[in-house]
């Protein structure tokens, strides 16, 4: 059997061939049973007759590689591969619905819809990320959606996984991507940065904006550099309706040195799911290209581009967490503040690029109604934004760099760790309940959290001797976090 060439009724593998279900460029994608293996299922082919060009051999090769090494609601679930000596294939689960191409006809979308889908890109982006792979090719016909709402990123042909050989930097020299979306880095041939994903991501949100492509469809390396040092007109001065907020946030993915980007698709996520907190700079008040002269200038001088290579990238993510701090207004003393305060600090004091997400839970009653104002007729949840940002003032953070989130919730540990979840927080930093009649009947709500949380947790305690007077902070003095509270400021790791 000639390779690549199936038909409906071949066995291959134990895999039983079915109805053509798409032909690409490059491969074929057949409707595939197996016994074996339930449910929908579908068979990626390569083409490779006269002519196939041997970058897509090597791609499909770097795919076979790299879907077994991936997993989770964002990528689908990798099934089988099959030797190239034979039928080369790889088989995974079948997703349902469209992927996003079809909406290239109906641009451009209103803000809360792009919002939406760039957000859930940006949280399947960190979840790849963090398994040590960069996509390289983030474009609408390479996104789906599963039916609980997850996006799924299909399509790993150009894909870099930092602890696998990369067989298309070894053996081309030319950039390979889809023209629109490359990143500047990837052109000049870069391919291990995770930010090259954002700016993909960058260039959908503004061409989904728009109904315009920031860059055109260049064709030819010379169209490809010219992104840079040649700026795109600003989405807002093509779409009025688009929020300075969401200008700031394309256009801070669009940053032709990485450096300047979002470092990490968490941080943008979650920009993207608040944009009240988004800091504003001249990015969102452009309405405008840049003069002809600062492009000539661009052109003529560039300013130099961060350009890393695979341990750098990973470096860049540990220097990029999200903290989440969840804070008591109520009942915290001031001595636990500022144990909480130093603990943030020194998490985040090496690591340059981290968020702070200062959180408050408001309680709410499970059936009868509460009143939004305090006993003063204030809101209460702007009177405890007012708190959390009162409360952080002394870690002395830059605008941006810190968020502040009051959520009303029936439970204060479901609310912290629906918030981290959904949020890709890296590590959450919480005082501990005191000692109390109330913690006895209730329990704990850091052990709870510390038990089952996504990610690190440190509880932070701060210890009374028998005098009376609170113990002073000591860093360094840790207990498991999954067996209860911490004895000093800081408690162990999750």
């Amino acid at each position: 059997m000639p390779k690549g060439r199936l038909k409906e009724g071949d066995i291959i593998d134990g895999f039983a061939i079915g109805t053509l279900a798409h032909t690409g460029g490059m491969a074929k994608l057949y409707h595939v049973s197996h016994a074996d293996h339930p449910g929908a299922l579908l068979m990626k082919v390569p083409e490779m007759g006269s002519g196939t060009d041997p970058a897509m051999i090597v791609g499909f090769e770097m795919e076979q590689m790299i879907l077994p090494r991936v997993s989770g609601p964002h990528v689908p679930r990798f099934v089988a591969n099959g030797d190239f000596a034979r039928v080369p294939y790889i088989v995974f689960e079948q997703l349902p619905g469209k992927s996003l191409y079809p909406e290239l006809d109906r641009l451009p979308r209103p803000q809360p819809e792009v919002i939406d889908v760039a957000t859930k890109v940006a949280t399947a982006l960190a979840d790849l990320h963090r398994q040590k792979v960069v996509h390289l090719d983030i474009k609408p016909s390479n996104i789906l959606f599963r039916d609980t709402g997850e996006a799924v990123l299909v399509d790993y042909g150009l894909a870099r996984h930092l602890e696998l050989p990369d067989l298309m930097d070894e053996e081309f020299r030319l950039p390979y991507g889809t023209a629109p979306y490359m990143a500047p880095e990837q052109i000049l041939g870069v391919r291990s940065d995770f930010r090259s994903d954002l700016f993909a991501l960058g260039v959908m949100m503004y061409f989904f904006s728009t109904g315009r492509r920031p860059f055109g469809d260049p064709q030819r390396m010379k169209g490809l550099k010219k992104r840079l040092w040649w700026d795109p007109p600003p989405p807002r001065e093509l779409n009025p309706m688009v929020s300075k907020a969401f200008q700031e946030v394309i256009l801070r993915c669009l940053e032709i040195d990485p450096a300047r980007r979002y470092q990490t698709a968490a941080q943008l996520a979650l920009d993207l799911g608040d944009l009240f907190h988004v800091r504003l700079t001249a990015r969102a008040e452009k309405l405008e290209r840049d003069p002809w002269t600062v492009r000539l200038k661009r052109r003529l001088h560039p300013d130099p581009i961060e350009l890393v290579r695979p341990h750098g990238a990973t470096a860049i993510l540990a220097n990029a967490p999200i903290v989440l701090v969840a804070i008591d207004l109520g009942e915290a003393s001031q001595d636990l503040a500022d144990a909480l305060r130093h603990t943030v600090s020194q998490i985040t004091r090496d690591r340059p690029h981290a968020r702070i997400a200062c959180l408050n839970v408001l309680k709410i009653a499970r059936i009868a109604l509460d009143n939004d104002l305090d006993a003063e007729g204030n809101n209460k949840h702007v009177m405890r934004l007012v708190a959390l940002k009162h409360w952080a003032a002394p870690l002395g953070q830059k605008d941006g760099d810190v968020t502040y989130h009051v959520i009303e919730a029936v439970s204060t540990a479901s609310a912290i760790l629906t918030f981290a979840r959904d949020n890709n927080v890296d590590h959450i930093v919480m005082g501990a309940r005191p000692n109390s009649t109330m913690r006895s009947l209730m329990g704990s709500v850091s052990a709870e959290i510390a038990g089952i949380a996504p990610c690190s947790v440190t509880v932070v305690r701060v210890r009374h001797p028998a005098n009376g007077s609170p113990h002073p902070s000591e860093p360094g003095d840790h207990d498991d976090a999954h067996h209860g509270e911490g004895r000093h400021a800081s408690a162990g790791h999750a």
